[in-house]
C-alpha cells in the first residue's frame, strides 16, 4: 500500500468529462490499495474569467477581495470531482483550504504556508475516504481566505505530502515530464527521466512553468519525493524531481534551457555611490511586496553609478512609479529609466560545477547570432543573462543545440 498525494492542474480538470477521468485514474489507485490525497486546482480559464469580473468593478482589485472571489474556481473544481468519485461507489470528502486550516501569512494573492492541520485528513483516510483539497488557498490568522500565487496548488500538494508524509507527490499537468526546454519553441527538446531538485529549482525560478518555485522549495526542504505526469495518457513514469546522487557526477554538463519573458528591466541613473544606496533604492520595492531579480550596479565615477535591476513585468509600472515618486527624490538621482520588452535566458545543470568554460562558450554562441547581452546573472548550476524580447527564441533554440540537448544521453 502507497500514500501519494497527487495534484491535478486546471487543463486537467478543464471539463466534466475530463473531472470524470481523474476520477476514474484515482478510483484506479484506491482499488490497488493505495490512500489518496487530491488536489486540484480551477478549471481551466476559470481563475483568469474572475479575475476580470473583479476588474469590471476595481482597476487595482483589493487583495483581500479579489482572494475570497478567486478561490471558489477551486472549491468548485473539488466538490465536482467528489461527486464523480462518489458516483464510481468511492467513498470521497472535499475540502477548502480553511476547512483543512491551511494556515498562511496575510500577503494576499500570494500567501506562504506556515503550518497545516492534518488530523481531519489522517481520520478521513483511516475510515476509507478519498480526500479531496480545494489548491491555491489557505486561510491566515485572522480567519481571512488566502491565495498563493498563479501556480499555487502544486504548493499545497507539495505541503500536504510533506505534512501527511506521503510515499510520493505526483503532479499531473498537461506535459508528460520536464524537458530540456519547451517543445513548443525547440521540437528537438527531450524528455528527463529525472532531474535534480537544485536544477528544477532554478528552472522554475527562471521561467519554466512546469512546477511552481514555491512547490519545489517545498520538496526540497521537506525530502517529498516528487514526479510531473501527464493526465492525459495511462501510462508513463514522468519526470523524477529527486537529490543529487554520486553516480550523477558525471551526467550531462547542462541539462535545461529555461526562459522567462515576464520580465522588466529599470534603470536609476546618476546614483549617489555611497553605503546604503542599494537599500534605499530597493527597501521601498521590497516594502510594496515586489520581488527584485538580477541586480547590476555599475563602476563608481566622480561618486555617481547607475544601478539596474529586474522585476516581473506585471509590477513594472507599479515599480517605475515607487522609484520615480518616493526614492529619486529623496536620493537625488538624476532619472529613473526602463522597458518590459526584454527576457532572460539560462542555461542549467549540475554538471556546471566540474565543467570550465560554459559560460564563454555561452556568451560566444550568442554573440555569433548577433544577440546583445543586456545583463548576466550566475550560479554555481546556471548562468542567465537578460536579451532583448525578439531575440529570445533564436537564444533559446542555438544554446539548445550548442550544448547539444537534443542528443540522446
Amino acid at each position: 500500500m502507497t500514500f501519494i498525494v497527487q495534484k491535478y492542474g486546471g487543463t486537467s480538470v478543464g471539463s466534466t468529462e475530463r473531472i470524470k477521468n481523474v476520477a476514474r485514474r484515482v478510483a484506479r489507485f484506491q482499488a490497488r490499495g493505495d490512500r489518496v490525497v487530491v488536489v486540484v486546482s480551477a478549471m481551466s480559464g476559470e481563475t483568469n474569467r474572475l479575475i476580470a469580473l473583479a476588474r469590471e468593478f476595481q482597476a487595482h482589485p483589493d487583495p483581500r477581495e479579489l482572494d475570497v472571489m478567486v478561490s471558489t474556481g477551486e472549491q468548485v473544481s473539488v466538490a465536482l470531482l467528489s461527486m464523480a468519485l462518489m458516483d464510481l461507489g468511492i467513498k470521497a470528502k472535499s475540502y477548502t483550504g480553511a476547512q483543512v486550516r491551511i494556515h498562511t501569512d496575510s500577503a494576499y494573492t500570494k500567501a506562504r504556508i506556515l503550518k497545516i492541520d492534518e488530523d481531519r485528513i489522517r481520520a478521513d483516510l483511516d475510515a476509507g475516504y478519498v480526500v479531496a483539497v480545494a489548491g491555491f488557498q489557505g486561510v491566515d490568522e485572522a480567519g481571512s481566505i488566502t491565495t498563493l500565487g498563479r501556480g499555487g496548488s502544486d504548493t499545497t500538494a507539495v505541503a500536504l505530502a510533506a505534512a501527511l508524509k506521503a510515499d510520493e507527490c505526483q503532479i499531473y499537468t498537461d506535459v508528460d515530464g520536464v524537458y530540456t526546454t519547451d517543445p513548443r519553441i525547440v521540437p528537438e527538446a527531450r524528455k528527463l527521466k529525472t532531474v535534480t531538485f537544485e536544477e528544477m529549482l532554478e528552472m522554475a525560478s527562471l521561467g519554466s512553468k512546469v512546477l511552481q518555485i514555491r512547490a519545489v522549495e517545498f520538496a526540497g526542504k521537506y525530502k517529498v519525493k516528487l514526479r510531473v505526469l501527464s493526465s492525459f495518457e495511462e501510462e508513463g513514469e514522468g519526470t523524477l524531481i529527486t537529490f543529487e546522487e554520486e553516480k550523477n557526477m558525471e551526467r550531462a554538463i547542462i541539462s535545461g534551457i529555461a526562459f522567462n519573458r515576464d520580465e522588466a528591466k529599470i534603470t536609476v541613473l546618476g546614483v549617489p555611490d555611497r553605503p546604503g544606496i542599494a537599500y534605499q533604492i530597493l527597501g521601498p520595492v521590497a516594502e510594496a511586496n515586489i520581488d527584485v531579480d538580477m541586480i547590476i550596479q555599475n563602476v563608481g565615477h566622480d561618486g555617481m553609478t547607475d544601478f539596474s535591476f529586474t522585476v516581473n513585468r506585471n509590477e513594472f509600472a507599479r515599480t517605475m512609479d515607487i522609484l520615480k515618486n518616493q526614492v529619486q527624490p529623496h536620493i537625488g538621482a538624476r532619472g529613473v529609466i526602463g522597458g518590459d520588452r526584454i527576457a532572460k535566458v539560462s542555461v542549467v545543470g549540475v554538471g556546471m560545477r566540474s565543467h570550465v568554460g560554459i559560460a564563454s562558450r555561452m556568451f560566444r554562441t550568442l554573440a555569433e547570432e548577433g544577440i546583445n547581452i543586456q545583463m548576466i546573472s550566475t550560479s554555481e548550476i546556471k548562468i542567465s543573462v537578460v536579451v532583448d524580447e525578439k531575440y529570445m527564441e533564436l537564444a533559446v533554440r542555438v544554446l539548445h543545440k550548442v550544448f547539444e540537448l537534443d542528443q540522446i544521453s
